[in-house]
């Protein structure tokens, strides 16, 4: 598998965080996901406050900040499935939400979503047929090419999760939306994960990958860190250890919030 972002070179590293290359106009003209003033209300209280941001085509971004924070929210109106939406929002070049745009998207929501009573197998060739696809191979891509016959009840919780992944990956979309994909599972599984999505990322895939363990920041290009349903900040994990001057980044998540 490939290496992850976070294992590349200075020199790698060194590009991504002047972003030069790109002024910002540009940047939001090839921008897969453009987000302005975006917001959610729930009830009395705004779930979104206005956030506004861009995400890069063919790049892992991380969505990370602390549980309850509005990733989930942030995650589903992208997708197209959260309601009462308000500000601008586009994906893929085209307004959010509509079925062109869902057709070339993958979603993971937080829990895993399968079919207990299917085998693994069964599980994909459902969601393949929604999606007129193939899953050619996809199993093996996410470490269950052992478990085809065997029925999703009885899996671990990791090789739900999983189950769970390689439905959002069928008719390899565009865009995938990742919601806390590694959230309970051990060390190498994680690793493995994210072996798996910088291989994505570098076969032209768009990831935005929620966590609300922050270190999975050094997995990623760009980083988007989401606390009370506001923006704190867009940045690259360079531009984070640079501008808050630890490399924990648990620490520097609370400088940043402290520098506001």
């Amino acid at each position: 598998m490939s290496r992850t972002p976070g294992n590349r070179g200075s020199r790698a590293d060194s590009r991504v965080v002047t972003g030069s290359e790109l002024t910002p106009q540009r940047r939001e003209e090839t921008a897969a996901v453009l987000a302005r003033d975006v917001r959610v209300r729930r009830g009395t209280a705004e779930a979104l406050r206005g956030v506004s941001f861009s995400i890069a085509a063919g790049r892992i971004t991380g969505l990370l900040g602390p549980s309850g924070g509005g990733k989930s929210t942030l995650m589903r109106a992208i997708a197209g499935v959260q309601a009462k939406v308000t500000g601008e929002l586009r994906v893929l070049g085209v307004a959010g939400g509509g079925a062109a745009v869902r057709r070339q998207l993958g979603y993971r929501p937080q829990a895993p979503s399968v079919y207990e009573d299917l085998t693994v197998a069964e599980n994909l060739r459902y969601f393949a047929a929604i999606r007129a696809a193939r899953i050619d191979g996809l199993l093996e891509r996410v470490g269950l090419g052992g478990q085809t016959h065997q029925l999703a009840r009885d899996l671990s919780g990791g090789q739900r999760a999983r189950v769970s992944l390689a439905a959002a990956l069928v008719g390899r979309p565009r865009l995938l939306l990742l919601d806390e994909p590694t959230v309970g599972l051990d060390p190498l599984l994680r690793r493995e994960l994210w072996q798996l999505f910088a291989e994505l990322a570098g076969e032209g895939a768009t990831l935005l990958v929620s966590s609300h363990v922050l270190d999975e920041a050094r997995h990623c290009h760009d980083l988007l860190l989401l606390r009370e349903g506001q923006l704190v900040a867009q940045l690259t994990p360079s531009e984070l250890i640079a501008r808050t001057g630890t490399h924990d980044m648990d620490e520097a998540f609370v400088r940043l919030i402290e520098q506001r």
